[in-house]
């Protein structure tokens, strides 16, 4: 007659060999686990951390609670960086409004002719004792000067049709000139392979003379306005030339 043990021991054999026909991976696993534990032991693993082993779907996800509060939080700093007081607008935001734009109501030339005056009293004043004498000192104060309210001419050019184009600079930009002609309008002309010619005419009052003509080259020009004062110039060949 069969003990209790052998019965209890045959059932677990059974048991067995109907998982694993029902399930072939999950007979290797409990035959290793076997070979490295107790069966008692084997068993409760397999039961415990595979068979019945809890499957965490969001187990990184913080709880409601802290993402409205980081929400409330973000919502809080767009609230009090709107109700603030407003930043300065970028050049980028400038262009894409146009605020630097000149209008077309604005493209006449007896409107820039005061500003032309002035640019006139400008260099007057900052060529100095230079205004007739030239040299690399002129050179050097002409090579900084700011040529907003210009009369400008352009003498050579690589494309024909820009020469003798002559008219006030309304903008001095990186890569390019803005010119209000006599007849009105607004010429767009690239400073790269340009050459411009300017004048300043002594006062009448007091001097006596021929104008200061002078030429500049748009490829030395290539350089923010406000960039232009800070910049050093260094005395070197130009291939073009």
């Amino acid at each position: 007659m069969a003990s209790f043990e052998d019965r209890r021991y045959k059932q677990q054999q059974q048991q067995q060999q109907q998982q694993q026909h029902a399930d072939p991976q999950a007979a290797a696993v409990q035959n290793l686990l076997a070979k490295a534990h107790s069966p008692e032991s084997a068993k409760r693993i397999y039961a415990t951390k595979i068979q019945h082993r809890t499957l965490h779907l969001r187990p990184s996800s913080p709880p409601p609670a802290v993402i409205n509060a980081r929400e409330a939080r973000r919502k809080a700093r767009e609230g009090a960086r709107k109700r603030g007081k407003p930043g300065p607008l970028s050049n980028r935001e400038r262009r894409k409004l146009g605020l630097d734009d000149v209008p077309r109501r604005g493209h006449r030339y007896e409107i820039y002719e005061p500003l032309h005056q002035l640019w006139l009293g400008y260099m007057r004043e900052t060529l100095g004792g230079d205004l007739h004498s030239g040299g690399p000192v002129a050179a050097a104060k002409l090579a900084s000067a700011d040529f907003h309210g210009a009369l400008a001419e352009v003498v050579r050019s690589r494309c024909p049709s820009r020469v003798g184009i002559k008219g006030i600079v309304v903008r001095d930009r990186k890569f390019v000139m803005e010119i209000v002609p006599r007849r009105g309008g607004l010429k767009v002309v690239p400073k790269e392979g340009t050459t411009f010619r300017f004048q300043v005419t002594p006062e009448q009052t007091t001097e006596r003379g021929e104008p200061f003509v002078f030429e500049v080259l748009g490829d030395q020009l290539m350089v923010r306005s406000a960039d232009r004062a800070n910049k050093k110039y260094k005395t070197h060949f130009l291939p073009d030339l």
